[in-house]
């Protein structure tokens, strides 16, 4: 049968009584605290800042190896050479002198991370502005290929008199027609 000195259990769901006094907060460590005390000074050696890993193992590490540091030109480059071709659109192409710039120093910058073995990044910008500097170089000699061909034909342009002519019609008059 049942022991009648036995406490009936206590219903978790009864409500309680809001007014009733409580026991004080008792932080970790406490007597009667199921928690022990937080650990005082740095954490032991192989034990991260923030406690072992899940299951008691390890701590967590990051995965991979820690990121290096891009080279010092390797954004120069870029810029220089993004600059550079995109002055042909935005500024007529102003800006397109500092295209070889580019291309050298991109050049140099992938010479240089190839040679470090894994320790600087930035191989991508490197590339990206040796590509936008060979490309605004190339622009560059076709704009003065053009400007040198367009003064060239506005000098034979002129007549006995020292007058020049400098309308459309005149140059179109001068170059080479099919027949």
């Amino acid at each position: 049968m049942s022991d009648p000195t036995q406490q009936p259990p206590s219903d978790p769901y009864r409500p309680q009584d809001p007014y009733q006094p409580q026991a004080p907060y008792q932080g970790p460590g406490a007597p009667g605290s199921a928690t022990p005390p937080p650990q005082q000074g740095p954490p032991q050696y192989g034990q991260g800042p923030y406690g072992p890993g899940p299951y008691g193992g390890a701590p967590y590490q990051p995965y991979g190896r820690p990121p290096v540091p891009n080279h010092p030109q390797a954004t120069t480059a870029l810029v220089l050479g993004a600059v550079g071709v995109g002055s042909v659109v935005a500024l007529c192409g102003v800006l397109l002198f500092i295209s070889p710039v580019a291309w050298v120093m991109g050049s140099k910058a992938l010479k240089e991370i190839d040679a470090s073995n894994g320790a600087l990044g930035g191989r991508t910008e490197a590339l990206w502005g040796q590509i936008t500097g060979i490309v605004g170089t190339v622009l560059l000699v076709l704009a003065i290929i053009a400007i040198v061909v367009i003064v060239i034909l506005i000098a034979n342009t002129a007549d006995s008199a020292g007058d020049y002519d400098y309308s459309y019609g005149a140059l179109i008059s001068l170059l080479p027609t099919g027949r």
